[in-house]
């Protein structure tokens, strides 16, 4: 499995829709860079066991954010106020509306 940044994000955001045991499994692998075998040791479980759960955790997380979308607002949010700190000012009716959709 590759990591990625962007399901850690996701994490932060949706994490607590998962339940305890997938996200402590996902937030190791993610956020404390553990691999799996190591995780596996330290749960008592086995690695395919790991894995499976990360797995699953993933595409809810995925799904959650397909169906509300925040990171996604977030990032458009964080990339417009940049623009704007960058004295394109004609951004700030295009924030100020994502602002209200969320």
């Amino acid at each position: 499995m590759v990591k990625n940044l962007y399901i850690s994000a996701l994490l932060d955001v949706y994490g607590n829709f998962l339940g305890d045991k997938a996200k402590a499994l996902t937030e190791c692998y993610y956020n404390e860079d553990l691999s799996l075998s190591e995780i596996a040791e330290n749960e008592g479980i086995t690695r395919q066991g790991v894995r499976d759960q990360i797995k699953r955790a993933e595409a809810q997380l995925l799904e959650l954010e397909e169906k509300c979308g925040y990171c996604k607002k977030f990032s458009l949010l964080k990339e417009l106020a940049n623009k704007y700190s960058l004295g394109e000012t004609e951004t700030i009716d295009e924030i100020i509306s994502n602002i209200n959709d969320l």
